[in-house]
């Protein structure tokens, strides 16, 4: 038997993890680029594109059943040019061909995404998501199924153009559709949205629908903004404000959280929240840290402050660069099996804890019942502290303690045990999540140290990641790639927190930066709304314009609400111009799906009912003692700066918020109406208790 020699294809050449997963497979892989589209145009072979990501566990299966073998790599190297994508680095081709994928197979995608390609104008023909090598499931085998694919192309290539150039239509009628917007805009879509919420709500274990769920982070924050909107009314939306706490507070105590580490796995394949696909990901725990921290606010449960406090930690310890910035995600599998590394035996944690810790923890996470997952125990709260305490008799702080030690014990053994990959791309729009969710949980859990790390991360995305003026999306070891809308909309919307919680005028400047780029680069002048890469970006067969939030907040929602935000705050009417011009867009849309449009709906509401701006001008530390008083409660369309004296030169609007010598003053102003400077604390106060926010 003679030894094989490692091959290394074109992927060996890349930096994302991802990719260079696949850069020993036999595949002849191409990334995606000039050099591939040319190949294949050449050959007269259609394309075979595969998209995933690293912390994807089919995409690893299906590398493993057919990449990584021989013969299936030869076939496909026969009659493919193959290119492979990391989604995370280009999402534009994600959104592209996961929306042609359902158009195609009337059944949404996923991951790994397989699609055929006519190398003329990049239209695909057929695909499909995760294929076996074996038929089962009801599929054909991969090699069968290329096979066929290949002939079916090279015997029809007239009918495939034909059908590619109907598709490339659909889509553009799609557009048109989406953007037919120009009507009036009302609280309508709120309402509904809100009615809609009420229908899809599990009010056993909370969340929307069932099996699997996903935390729907943005639904949940429009639900806590429903009830703080009416709070100081006749007639406040208590139930809006319990089906967010019962979300949270059902996710926090199931297996979707990591107990012993902190941070959200991406989803649970159950209705009760229980077993996760266990890929963590930053743009996940970013607004879920905010949104806890908010509920924090809002509601005082300390349970909400424990889970934020927790998943900042774990952001800090796992996930941070020592640049500064934050990695992509924890894959779901190690040493070949998924969540592993994070499953239990009873006998290794008796073997581990002494009686009175295991007593507790035991009855605490089920391990006095059945085993949950593949005959082990993954962690999710089984039973009360109350109930616990009660039967054996004990004060619960006491058992709280317990616990704490129980867990820190495992922990350390823990991570001694083989983890889960960990992509360590740094992509901007999923730090600006983290960024925005660092500087929001600093704030509400007093920790300057969350601060100090979200500054940090801002720094090292100014520093790297802006190139000749424009902002790129994706770094490991270097920046790459032209960024996205999201990278413009989130980072911007972060850094209006960032200033809340920390003013610094470079953040300041930068925010200023970013919102015209995105008018001069991103912008619909015609017909309004945002597309999602820039007018000098890689000609795709598609443009699009996305307005529906997916599993990150509408591009185009963060957009109109951050623009909002900094047109009111600059007094900049470009801003809200562009802002309004996106809602008009989207009206239809909102219309007739708002629970789908949720992040479009909060930057709706906040044009109908303007935020707020308070201005505090003065020196350290009373500006900062105004500003956390301002600061104290939830009060979601409320932003509070506090700047201090010897910043001069400010732009805009506020140039005319001026400090005094020797005294701390706050302007507030309700849209682009301001008030007289208030001189002394306790005015302020009363001036925001009367606003009811």
């Amino acid at each position: 038997m003679t030894e094989k020699t490692e091959h290394r294809n074109r992927l060996a050449n890349e930096t994302s993890p991802y990719l260079l997963q696949h850069a020993g497979n036999p595949v002849d892989w191409y990334p995606w680029g000039k050099e591939a589209l040319s190949a294949a145009r050449k050959s007269g072979k259609p394309i075979l594109l595969s998209i995933g990501y690293s912390a994807c566990h089919w995409c690893h299966v299906m590398a493993h059943e057919s990449f990584e073998d021989d013969q299936t790599a030869a076939l496909m190297n026969r009659l493919f040019v193959n290119i492979k994508v990391d989604r995370e680095e280009r999402p534009d081709l994600d959104r592209i061909y996961q929306s042609a994928h359902q158009l195609l197979t009337q059944r949404p995608g996923g991951w790994p995404l397989t699609m055929f390609i006519d190398p003329e104008g990049q239209r695909p023909f057929f695909g499909g998501t995760y294929f076996p090598n074996e038929a089962r499931y009801g599929m054909p085998s991969f090699s069968d199924l290329i096979t066929r694919v290949a002939s079916y192309y090279a015997q029809h290539r007239h009918e495939v153009r034909n059908q590619g150039r109907q598709l490339e239509d659909i889509f553009e009628q799609l557009s048109r559709v989406a953007s037919a917007g120009e009507a009036s805009l009302s609280r309508a879509p709120l309402d509904t949205a809100r009615q809609q919420m009420a229908q899809s709500f599990d009010r056993g274990f909370g969340g929307f629908g069932g099996a699997p769920k996903f935390p729907q982070t943005s639904a949940l924050d429009r639900l806590l903004r429903h009830w703080r909107a009416g709070a100081h009314g006749q007639d406040p939306d208590v139930e809006a404000l319990y089906m967010a706490t019962l979300t949270l507070t059902r996710m926090a105590e199931g297996g979707i959280y990591d107990h012993l580490g902190g941070g959200f796995c991406r989803y649970s394949v159950d209705g009760q929240w229980q077993i996760p696909h266990f890929e963590k990901m930053l743009y996940d725990n970013g607004p879920l840290l905010a949104l806890y921290s908010h509920a924090w606010l809002a509601t005082g449960e300390p349970l909400f402050a424990k889970v934020a406090d927790e998943t900042a930690a774990w952001l800090l310890s796992d996930m941070r660069s020592p640049e500064g910035a934050f990695y992509a995600s924890r894959d779901a599998d190690s040493e070949g099996e998924e969540g592993r590394y994070y499953v239990w035996s009873d006998d290794e944690v008796r073997s581990l804890l002494p009686w009175d810790q295991y007593e507790v923890f035991a009855r605490r996470f089920g391990l006095n019942s059945e085993p949950n997952f593949e005959g082990k125990w993954h962690l999710a709260v089984r039973e009360p502290f109350r109930a616990i305490a009660k039967s054996l008799g004990r004060p619960e702080d006491e058992l709280a303690d317990l616990l704490e030690r129980a867990r820190r014990t495992l922990l350390e053994v823990r991570v001694r045990r083989v983890a889960p990959e960990r992509d360590e791309k740094q992509l901007t729009a999923w730090n600006a999540l983290a960024i925005r969710g660092l500087a929001i949980a600093g704030s509400a859990l007093k920790r300057g140290d969350l601060v100090e790390a979200a500054a940090g991360a801002a720094d090292f995305l100014r520093d790297h990641m802006f190139q000749n003026g424009r902002l790129l999306a994706s770094y490991k070891d270097t920046a790459k790639f032209a960024a996205y809308l999201d990278d413009h909309a989130f980072l911007l919307d972060a850094l209006l927190e960032l200033l809340q919680a920390d003013w610094q005028l470079t953040n300041l400047q930068l925010a200023q930066q970013l919102a015209d780029i995105l008018l001069e680069h991103f912008y619909d002048a015609d017909a309004g709304g945002f597309w999602f890469t820039a007018d000098d970006h890689e000609t795709l067969m598609h443009r699009p314009k996305p307005l529906a939030d997916e599993s990150m907040p509408s591009g185009n929602g963060i957009a109109a609400l951050a623009l909002q935000r900094l047109g009111f705050l600059l007094g900049e009417s470009r801003y809200l111009e562009a802002a309004e011009r996106t809602l008009s867009c989207a009206s239809q849309m909102m219309s007739q799906h708002p629970q789908a449009h949720v992040t479009l709906l909060t930057a709706l509401e906040e044009y109908l009912y303007h935020p707020e701006t308070v201005i505090i001008r003065g020196e350290a530390p009373s500006i900062d003692t105004w500003r956390d008083a301002a600061r104290r409660i939830y009060a979601p369309r409320r932003m509070v700066f506090a700047i201090p004296a010897d910043c001069v030169d400010l732009p805009g609007a506020l140039a005319e918020r001026a400090a005094r010598a020797g005294e701390t003053v706050a302007y507030r102003c309700l849209g682009s109406h301001c008030s007289l400077p208030f001189a002394s604390l306790d005015a302020l106060a009363g001036a925001l208790s009367e606003a009811g926010e």
